[in-house]
């Protein structure tokens, strides 16, 4: 198994919470408990964006750029498939929203850069 480094950690994090969050504001149906690598905390989701999360997770795991990985947004290699990178922007421009109004103030500098 690939060692997962603190930086990788810090995305899988952020993309997890990205996701739970738009999991529990469309309210999806029946929620199960999905393990993260790298000794995260288990998510509670549903099984649709359980696997879009296995997707990023897979994707972020095996990311040639690792060394001087930029955010997504800004990269010049695009991993995720045309339709999984616009659902990817979907999600994380609807929680990010809410988690800044909830005052996730620490999601801002993601958020923006």
């Amino acid at each position: 198994m690939q060692t997962i480094t603190r930086q990788m950690q810090q995305d899988i994090r952020l993309i997890g919470k990205f996701t739970e969050v738009w999991c529990d504001g469309h309210q999806h149906g029946q929620r199960q408990s999905v393990e993260l690598p790298g000794g995260l905390a288990p998510l509670r989701l549903c099984p649709v964006c359980a696997d879009f999360l296995a997707y990023a997770v897979m994707k972020r795991s095996s990311c040639p750029l690792e060394a001087q990985k930029p955010s997504c947004k800004n990269c010049k290699i695009h991993c995720y498939a045309a339709s999984q990178r616009a659902k990817v922007k979907q999600i994380m421009a609807w929680s990010g929203r809410r988690m800044i109004l909830k005052g996730r103030l620490d999601y801002i500098w993601h958020y923006f850069f």
